[in-house]
C-alpha cells in the first residue's frame, strides 16, 4: 500500500506534465491502452483465465465506464490545478460511499461514522473555496471524480469476490480503450481542446507511457497490498499519498496548497482516519457479540 502512495501521485505528475502538449482524451486513452499491453504479458504469464459470465459484462462495462470518467475529470483538474488540492477533493469518495451505503443499501453505520463524513465534506470545501477564486469552476471538477470513483468501488466490493484482480484490470482497460479510441478517431480534425488528438513530441510520448505504466503499478500494488491485509488495516496508509503528492507538485511545478487548503487537507485526513477507527471498533464489537457464549 506504501508503495501504492508512492507511485499513483507519479502517475498524476505525468498527466499534467503531458497536458501541457497532449489533448486531456488523449492522456486519458493513453491510461488504459497502455494498462492493457502491460497487462497482457502478466495475463499469459499467470496463466489467468479471461472468460467472462454474462452477468459480469454489463458490471464490468459500468466500472470501466464510472473509471473513465473519474479519470478524465480528475486529468482536467490537476491541468491546471495544483495536485495536492485536486487528490484531497478526490478524497470525499470514501464518504460518499459510506453515505450511499447508509441510505440507499441500509447498511448499519453509526452516527459517528456519519457526521466523521460530514466533517470530511466541510474539509472539502476548504480546498474548494481557495480553488474556486483561482481556478474557477476547474475547482469542482475533482468532484465528479470523487462520485464516479466511490461508485466504482461499490461495483468492485461485489465484483472482486467473483473475479480473479488481475482479469478484472485487464478487462477495464480493455473496454475503456474500447470506448475512448473511436471518441478521438471521430473527433480527429475537430479542433476540440480535449479530444483532437495530437502527434506527441518525443518527451510527450514518455509523459503518456508513463501515465499508463504508473496507473498500472499502482493499482496492482493496491490489488495485491489488498489480497495479504484487510482493507481496515491498509485504508489509513492511503493517506500517504496526499503527501506524498504535495510534495511532488512542489517539487515538479512549484505547486504548494495555500493555507486555507492546508487547514482543509488535514480537516478531511483527520476526518477519514477517525471513520476508519470507528469502522474497527465496530467490527471488533461485532465479533465479540457474536463470539460471545449463551446465558
Amino acid at each position: 500500500m506504501l508503495g501504492f502512495c508512492l507511485t499513483a501521485p507519479l502517475l498524476d505528475v505525468a498527466a499534467k506534465l503531458a497536458s501541457a502538449s497532449v489533448p486531456i482524451g488523449q492522456i486519458t486513452a493513453a491510461r488504459f491502452v497502455v494498462q492493457c499491453i502491460l497487462m497482457a504479458p502478466v495475463i499469459f504469464v499467470m496463466g489467468v483465465s479471461l472468460r467472462l459470465q454474462k452477468d459480469h459484462v454489463l458490471t464490468l462495462t459500468a466500472r470501466a465506464i464510472l473509471l473513465l470518467f473519474a479519470t478524465f475529470c480528475f486529468i482536467t483538474a490537476i491541468r491546471v490545478m495544483p495536485l495536492a488540492d485536486a487528490l484531497a477533493i478526490v478524497f470525499v469518495a470514501p464518504f460518499i460511499v459510506l453515505l450511499v451505503g447508509k441510505f440507499y443499501f441500509g447498511e448499519d453505520v453509526g452516527p459517528r461514522r456519519v457526521g466523521a463524513a460530514l466533517v470530511g465534506f466541510l474539509g472539502v470545501l476548504f480546498v474548494i473555496q481557495p480553488s474556486f477564486a483561482a481556478f474557477g469552476i476547474v475547482a469542482v471538477i475533482p468532484l465528479g471524480t470523487a462520485v464516479a470513483f466511490a461508485f466504482y468501488i461499490l461495483l468492485t466490493r461485489g465484483l472482486s469476490r467473483q473475479m480473479h484482480p488481475v482479469a478484472m484490470q485487464f478487462h477495464t482497460g480493455l473496454i475503456a480503450s474500447l470506448f475512448c479510441i473511436p471518441v478521438l478517431i471521430f473527433a480527429k480534425g475537430s479542433g476540440s481542446d480535449l479530444f483532437d488528438s495530437v502527434w506527441p513530441s518525443d518527451t510527450a510520448w514518455l509523459w503518456l507511457f508513463a501515465v499508463g505504466f504508473f496507473a498500472t503499478v499502482s493499482h496492482m500494488m493496491m490489488t495485491y497490498a489488498l489480497s495479504f491485509a484487510p482493507s481496515a488495516t491498509l485504508a489509513p496508509l492511503q493517506y500517504f499519498e496526499l503527501p506524498v503528492a504535495t510534495i511532488f507538485g512542489y517539487l515538479v511545478f512549484s505547486d504548494f496548497p495555500n493555507t486555507l487548503s492546508l487547514i482543509g487537507i488535514c480537516i478531511i485526513i483527520a476526518a477519514g482516519l477517525y471513520m476508519i477507527h470507528r469502522e474497527r471498533v465496530t467490527a471488533k464489537q461485532l465479533i465479540t457479540t457474536r463470539a460471545a457464549p449463551p446465558i
